[in-house]
């Protein structure tokens, strides 16, 4: 076989991955990489997950003194 399917070729990645990176990234980088697919995933199938993402919440607005104090137009008819 051709390519890298076969096992000792994944084992030879996997162990320069270690000696660039290290033990203690090599899990970060995994977790990063796997929510980063899975956010493309659901943007390219449409799918939203609300549960996961909490929606902001935006402070209720305030009243400007310009709208307070402003008088009602005259309309012109055509």
């Amino acid at each position: 076989m051709t390519g890298l399917t076969q096992p000792w070729h994944i084992v030879l990645i996997l162990l320069i991955a270690l000696l660039l990176f290290g033990g203690k990234r090599l899990p970060e980088i995994g977790k990063a990489l796997g929510s980063g697919m899975r956010e493309f995933k659901d943007a390219v199938t449409g799918n939203t997950s609300s549960e996961d993402e909490p929606q902001p919440e935006l402070p209720p607005a305030e009243p400007t003194a310009a709208s307070t104090t402003a008088t009602p137009t005259e309309r012109e008819t055509v």
